[in-house]
């Protein structure tokens, strides 16, 4: 075991493996390579221009799925140390876990998940690991990136039991294993998923705010923000002046997560000092997660949560956008089904085996990858060239 992990981490000297088995780097650790794969893959360079609330035409400030992800990485980095679990691990999880996410946000999502209902359905996190596992197409001898188990462990934070049945029907005792024994992931898993919310809702405060959609007078209804709103104007009078408003959001928004984070380690420390565990495996066996919030900080979290869906994910000026999104995707859906040749050539073959075996469901798959892989722009490209209708930008 490395000296500088807890007992309780993720050890990669003794990750439970790839499904293709490989000689061991000379100078990185399993986790390592993880995340290197990860940052070089094609998927992640996409996420650039993939949207978190405003879409990518909306501005260049607003933060994108690659941003949102190395703003997790960054926080969930940064807890990690503090309580002795693998960094490394984490930061793969971090920048991995939004892999397969559509263009447009979640409303892409609900627009794709509504297009194969009748095809078992789409998930993101379910996507996100079809992308490493599957998609990715950079080794000679396999599909995907070939993830140790851990990684992908943390990348599939969601399952329902019927999708895990079917992971697990084609990798025994693989990642699906753990949704039907209500088992826990490692601690740098439910680590990863805590920061996600964390880093979305501090940022979706921030391009809120300089989107005009929501007002630091607003705010004030949020008692986890504007207890750091105040915090701040007492200790520095002069951000009350208009021409300072904006250091002074940064200043709420960096004092609330620094008091997140905080609570977060204070609060986990408490848990895992609780219990014995001996290794990664007794973080699994635990009847509930580990890493949390105290639950105060949990209260108004989700307090914050509740305003951000209100009035800022469901402002109009949001939902008009999200309906275009939303058309975008549904249309690209039904052409795609009833034209496959329309795809890139990789993904028209792929479509072909489908029609030929007379399998819609392996069509429709095909069309969700190429859907899904798509970023904003290349998505209302592909509509408009598709259908001669402009619905997003200018």
């Amino acid at each position: 075991m490395n000296p500088a992990l807890a007992p309780y981490a993720c050890d990669p000297a003794r990750t439970r493996g790839r499904r293709y088995a490989e000689v061991a780097a000379p100078t990185r650790t399993e986790y390592q390579r993880d995340r290197d794969r990860i940052v070089h893959s094609s998927a992640f360079r996409r996420l650039v221009y993939k949207t978190q609330v405003f879409l990518n035409h909306e501005g260049d400030m607003f933060r994108t799925r690659l941003t949102h992800s190395l703003e997790v990485a960054q926080l969930a980095r940064s807890i990690a140390r503090s309580l002795g679990i693998n960094e490394d691990l984490v930061e793969a999880i971090s920048l991995a876990h939004d892999l397969g996410h559509t263009p447009f946000g979640h409303a892409g999502q609900d627009a794709l998940n509504e297009c194969m209902a009748a095809f078992g359905g789409f998930e993101h996190n379910l996507q996100s690991l079809r992308v490493v596992d599957t998609l990715e197409e950079r080794y000679p001898d396999y599909d995907g990136l070939n993830l140790t188990f851990e990684t992908r462990e943390g990348i599939l934070k969601h399952c329902s039991r019927r999708h895990a049945e079917l992971i697990e029907a084609r990798e025994p005792g693989g990642v699906g294993q753990r949704f039907l024994l209500r088992q826990q992931p490692a601690l740098e898993a439910q680590l990863c998923n805590l920061a996600d919310e964390i880093a979305y809702n501090a940022h979706d405060i921030d391009d809120g705010v300089r989107s005009g959609l929501i007002t630091l007078d607003q705010l004030q209804q949020v008692p986890l923000f504007d207890r750091f709103r105040r915090q701040a104007l007492a200790a520095h009078p002069h951000l009350g002046k208009p021409q300072s408003r904006r250091r002074w959001l940064n200043e709420a928004i960096r004092r609330m997560l620094s008091a997140q984070v905080y609570d977060v380690i204070d609060t986990t420390r408490a848990a895992l000092a609780a219990r014995a565990l001996a290794d990664a495996d007794a973080v699994r066996q635990s009847p509930g997660p580990l890493v949390g919030f105290s639950d105060g900080m949990r209260a108004e979290s989700q307090a914050l949560k509740r305003f951000l869906f209100s009035q800022l994910y469901r402002h109009p000026q949001v939902m008009e956008t999200t309906g275009h999104a939303q058309q975008i995707v549904r249309d690209l859906f039904g052409i795609y089904m009833a034209r496959p040749e329309e795809m890139k050539p990789a993904f028209a073959a792929r479509a072909r085996v489908g029609t030929g075996s007379g399998e819609a469901s392996i069509q429709a798959r095909v069309v969700a990858d190429f859907i899904a892989g798509m970023t904003d722009r290349f998505a209302g490209r592909e509509h408009e060239r598709l259908t001669g209708l402009h619905l997003l930008g200018h």
